[in-house]
């Protein structure tokens, strides 16, 4: 299993922002307000991949991949390769979502009241997502093994 791809994932984002400017077009009218909480619960999942990235790296760098006491079991750090590629892609497809009505509500904010109140919330929730992605990005980096990391260019084998 490889790493996940950029521009997989931004090709879902746009795929995710085209389709979703389409559906807020028609039925923006029936939304609930947005807030700026809207989004947070995608930081807080962030935040958490985050961390454990630290940690699998931290136990990646000193060895501590196997079974045993105090030890990372291989098998967890598969799983959460497999975590951060699925929260990789929901949050580019989450990231297109939010782009959509980024894009549909920042321009109406002057003639549309209920806009200019959904646009800071709208915001916060697409940088959300996009905090969504680095930190699934990053778990996926922290999971690799030394062998997997390609070595320094030494400069004296030219």
């Amino acid at each position: 299993m490889g790493l996940t791809r950029a521009r997989d994932l931004v090709a879902g984002a746009v795929a995710a922002a085209v389709l979703g400017y389409l559906l807020v077009r028609a039925t923006y009218r029936y939304f609930p307000p947005i807030t700026v909480w809207t989004g947070i619960s995608l930081l807080g999942v962030a935040v958490a991949l985050a961390g454990w990235g630290f940690y699998v790296r931290a136990r990646v760098r000193d060895g501590e991949i196997g079974v045993g006491r105090g030890r990372l079991h291989p098998l967890a750090v598969a799983r959460s390769v497999v975590i951060a590629k699925a929260a990789a892609w929901m949050g580019a497809v989450v990231l297109g979502w939010w782009v959509a009505v980024a894009a549909y509500v920042l321009p109406r904010r002057d003639a549309l009241r209920v806009a200019a109140a959904d646009s800071p919330g709208t915001v916060v929730a697409a940088l959300c997502a996009l905090a969504l992605v680095a930190a699934a990005l990053w778990l996926q980096h922290c999971c690799r093994s030394p062998e997997d990391t390609p070595p320094d260019a030494d400069p004296a084998t030219g």
